[in-house]
């Protein structure tokens, strides 16, 4: 059973949106985007809990908080789920209620003739709605869940009940599986999940609660505390009868099934031995990091096998796991569940999905669109694998991209950027505080390709190239929203031409000194004294021999501000200009003329 498109209206921070999902998705986009909306929403359709609350919905649950329009008439939060990939035995119990999906145009046959349903990629699927508003007559908000077929006669629809909701095994973790809750009895907790998938009753509360009753506390009077309770029964006598408010006292009473459900914990043996001989038994959320990463795997798996045609709906399962855990937690719940859909924040699980399968939310006056990423362009799967995935993924979770045509611009300018924060904090950001991802385009050829890409996908694109000819320039800057280009052509004599003297001859004889100096290249090892030029000309063969380890960023990273190109100081202060709105990009208002270039390359 999978849930191949769904549609909201008035939901929270959604006014309209419509997405389609595979059977493992994964959803991206800035905090606040709407993406823990959309498995809220995904909720109130198919969680066979979600409707037991009271009440179902409120007036925040409306866009903007409207409830009532203009016209003081309610407004509705709709939301629809098509369900497909039904096994027979589902197929039999909502036969009435049948329609059929076609996989290749992603729509709804209506109406359709019989031979249809026979095409390949068509199959039955379920359309399952949410309707909830305000109810003037009751002063209150309600909400019901319905079949959306058939309509009956009185232009009504089957209520789409608890029952059915079971037959479907939509499962929700929200965040809050790991550590602190997972085996509590919470609500919601990974335990009461299984409790549930198990369908055991625990009549266990009005014992324990009996227990607790029985319990007195600081009854001993040296503790002081019932001379004070009985001072406080003498002067309330001295207002009430002798029989009201009689032999104060502390117990452990007052607590009820949901403080229960709180405060009862797993406690489990730590390895430590008490001096009488016993174990030590500590809450699980006391236990150390790995067995708790591991214990929440664990109860994963459990409720994966317990329900093994289940749509699993899962926020963040980054939080307080490291990376290798996360990685199998995608793995065994996508292995073991019909579907699978997470929220994420984390380059580590995106890495565990192909690009068709991530999901980047974007939106604009309350509309959401998903776009699947696919594969960038001309990166090939292999390639993608081997060598692009982290940072395609780290561009996707990131508001912004900086496209760089090389090696050497993808390590300076956020090097260069830190470098200046460094030495002026309150003047400079870098490009992590500023919101970017900087991608490697690895030619001038895959800039624009690149920029248009992202750009697609709802990222503000920023781009850092060499000198171009007219053509090439001009597909760039169609292609990104802030070009910024370079007077030289190679990026190496950006640094060389543009630093200052004392920077270079500094780091030529750091290099020289520490024995750092490629012994490959001792033809051109750099001594005090050499001429300028001779200097630029090593350490441009150095600057290209090393490119892949970095060196532009260790040169950059010695720097003062005054001993930096110009153009690099520009380009990061343009760029940050424009992310906090104040000035117009570098390239539109530095260097207008050739005069202006002569000057900057002297």
């Amino acid at each position: 059973m999978k849930i191949s498109r769904l549609k909201v209206m008035n939901f929270r921070g959604i006014k309209e949106c419509e997405v389609f999902l595979t059977g493992k998705t994964v959803l991206v986009g800035d905090n606040n985007i709407g993406k823990s909306t959309l498995l809220e929403a995904i909720d109130l359709v198919l969680g066979p809990e979600r409707l037991a609350r009271f009440p179902v919905i409120d007036e925040h649950d409306f866009y903007a908080g409207e409830y009532l329009n203009e016209n003081n008439e309610s407004v509705e939060i709709f939301i629809e789920v098509i369900v497909i990939d039904l096994n027979e035995e589902q197929q039999r119990h909502f036969r009435n209620h049948l329609e059929w999906w076609d996989n290749n145009n992603k729509t709804l046959l209506e109406s359709p003739p019989p031979e249809a349903t026979d095409e390949k990629g068509v199959e039955a699927a379920l359309r399952i709605c949410f309707r909830g508003k305000y109810d003037s007559d009751e002063d209150d908000f309600i909400g019901r869940t319905f079949f959306m077929s058939p309509l009956k006669d009185d232009d009504s629809f089957d209520i789409f009940g608890t029952k059915d909701k079971r037959q479907c095994g939509f499962l929700y973790l929200r965040t809050l599986r790991t550590g602190s809750r997972a085996l509590s009895l919470e609500r919601g907790s990974l335990l009461d999940i299984i409790i549930k998938l198990k369908e055991k009753q625990l009549p266990m509360w009005e014992e324990v609660l009996a227990q607790l009753r029985t319990i007195s506390v600081a009854e001993n009077p040296d503790l002081g505390v019932t001379d004070i309770l009985q001072s406080v029964q003498s002067a309330i006598r001295s207002f009430v009868p002798s029989d009201w408010a009689d032999k104060p006292h502390f117990r452990v009473s007052d607590l009820t099934r949901s403080n229960l459900r709180k405060i009862l914990t797993v406690f489990m043996g730590t390895g430590a031995t008490r001096h009488n001989g016993e174990e030590y038994f500590a809450p699980f959320q006391h236990q150390g990091t790995g067995t708790i990463n591991t214990l929440v795997l664990a109860l994963l798996s459990m409720i994966a096998e317990l329900k093994q045609n289940v749509i699993f709906a899962m926020e963040e399962p980054e939080i307080a796991i490291p990376p290798a855990t996360q990685k199998r937690i995608i793995q065994s719940i996508s292995s073991k569940s019909a579907q699978a859909i997470f929220t994420s924040h984390s380059p580590y699980v995106l890495e565990e999905f192909d690009p068709s399968e991530i999901l980047v939310i974007n939106r604009e006056n309350g509309k959401i669109e998903g776009t699947p990423a696919q594969y960038p362009p001309t990166i090939k799967p292999k390639k993608y694998r081997d060598e692009f995935r982290r940072r395609f993924c780290e561009a996707l979770l990131a508001r912004r991209v900086l496209i760089t045509e090389g090696r050497t611009e993808f390590d300076s300018i956020p090097a260069a950027a830190r470098r200046l924060q460094e030495l002026s904090p309150f003047e400079f950001k870098t490009l992590e505080e500023l919101g970017f991802a900087v991608v490697n385009a690895e030619g001038e050829s895959q800039v624009a390709p690149l920029g248009e890409y992202f750009r697609g996908l709802g990222k503000a694109t920023f781009a850092v190239f060499d000198k171009q000819n007219d053509t090439d320039k001009a597909a760039i800057e169609k292609s990104v929203d802030h070009p910024f280009e370079a007077l030289e052509r190679g990026f190496e004599d950006v640094i060389l031409n543009g630093s200052q003297e004392s920077a270079l001859r500094r780091y030529a004889m750091l290099l020289v000194n520490t024995d750092e100096w490629p012994a490959g290249l001792s033809a051109q090892k750099p001594f005090d004294g050499i001429e300028l030029t001779e200097l630029k000309k090593s350490l441009r063969v150095f600057f290209g021999k090393s490119k892949a380890t970095g060196v532009t960023a260790d040169f950059l990273g010695q720097c003062s501000k005054e001993e930096m190109p110009e153009f690099i100081i520009s380009t990061i202060q343009s760029i940050q200009a424009i992310v906090e709105g104040n000035i117009i990009p570098y390239s539109e208002e530095v260097l207008e003329d050739e005069d202006d270039a002569e000057d900057f390359i002297e």
